[in-house]
């Protein structure tokens, strides 16, 4: 029974966390478009970042149900396939979406249930990299990555931080798909692995006591340090940077110029350092807000905020996010469900197994795993 009520405990206080990074990067994706001001009142508009980080969800979901089912999976095609879904809805090269993907179900396609989420198939903002590389799908897996390191390789993968030290190596191989720079790479390895010490680092504590910031502090500290084995395809100096920038952000905090030197521009590595000194720069549970609008500062304030609120929502947990915030956002149900479905898979596998009997008849229709 204590073993059962310490695994539930962990359960919640993971999702705790999980919702808070999902949602978070939402938020950051918005307040950044927004330069800082979203609009007092009405909904919030989700980003393109927004929209790809939920295919990158149910990708991985599916993946999981897959290995579940078949004992066989290639996660990084599967995530592919999540990501040529979000291009058909987007009416991109749909002919040929089709051609490679319909022919293999008898069910409609897109398939699955986000799917049907009508803000997905809206234009919300260009990601270059991400269309061109898709646009190359044909009628095989191949190699379609373009050259780019641009920030999108990252903001999208975030939600594979959720899966485990095995999250960091698939995020760099979801990177690759389309973005060939390894510097784009290395970047999204480093954040997910980093995110992941965020959901799990101390579990244990309280978020209600930490007057002084220090929970967040400490917790980035700690992770930054176990990069070098956390992470793969590292590029130069690139842990004793980023400790760098966490140093920056306690001795200089909250400094626009300081941001914009950190993250001059729209790429992978510009996120990971500018997200990582705005979180520092505004570590106290009531500071979120203002993280989001300095982070919005920086020259591509997209990604900096999103990154910014990731790291923030995932250490503090969904309760510390503004409630005027987020119950504004209009894909707010739809990140909430895909934190919680992707922790039911990672810890219950509602639909079972190969050899074992499921308990939602409904979970495989949702998530078909392919």
């Amino acid at each position: 029974m204590a073993d059962e009520q310490d695994r539930r405990t962990k359960f919640w206080r993971l999702e705790y966390r999980l919702r808070g990074m999902m949602l978070g990067l939402a938020l950051g994706d918005t307040v950044g478009a927004a330069r800082g001001e979203p609009p007092a009142n009405g909904p919030l508009r989700a980003g393109v970042s927004t929209q790809l980080a939920c295919f990158t969800a149910e990708g991985v979901i599916r993946a999981m149900m897959r290995m579940a089912h078949k004992g066989i999976c290639h996660p990084p095609s599967v995530v592919l396939h999540a990501y040529c879904r979000w291009a058909a809805l987007q009416g991109i090269e749909t002919e040929r979406m089709r051609r490679r993907w319909a022919s293999v179900t008898e069910a409609e396609w897109p398939d699955g249930w986000l799917a049907g989420v009508p803000v997905l198939a809206e234009r919300r903002g260009s990601a270059p990299a991400t269309v061109a590389a898709l646009s190359r799908i044909g009628e095989g897996f191949e190699q379609t990555a373009t050259r780019s390191r641009g920030c999108h390789a990252l903001t999208r993968a975030l939600p594979i931080a959720a899966i485990g030290s095995e999250g960091a190596a698939l995020a760099g191989e979801t990177a690759a798909l389309t973005h060939g720079d390894p510097a784009a790479r290395s970047a999204t390895v480093k954040v997910t692995a980093l995110l992941h010490h965020c959901m799990t680092d101390s579990l244990e504590e309280t978020h209600l006591s930490d007057g002084a910031g220090q929970l967040v502090k400490g917790t980035l500290r700690r992770g930054i340090a176990t990069l070098p084995t956390a992470g793969r395809g590292g590029v130069g100096d690139e842990d004793g940077h980023l400790m760098g920038v966490f140093q920056c952000a306690v001795d200089q905090p909250a400094e626009p110029g300081l941001l914009g030197r950190l993250a001059p521009d729209a790429t992978a590595p510009s996120a990971l350092y500018g997200g990582l000194y705005a979180a520092v720069s505004f570590p106290q549970r009531t500071d979120f807000a203002a993280a989001l609008q300095f982070a919005a500062g920086a020259p591509d304030g997209d990604s900096v905020a999103c990154v910014t609120g990731a790291l923030l929502g995932a250490v503090h947990g969904v309760e510390a996010l503004p409630v005027g915030l987020v119950s504004r956002h209009e894909l707010s149900w739809v990140l909430d469900t895909l934190a919680r479905d992707l922790l039911l898979e990672l810890f219950e596998s509602p639909s079972g197994g190969e050899y074992v009997a499921g308990w939602d008849p409904h979970w495989r229709s949702r998530y078909p795993g392919w």
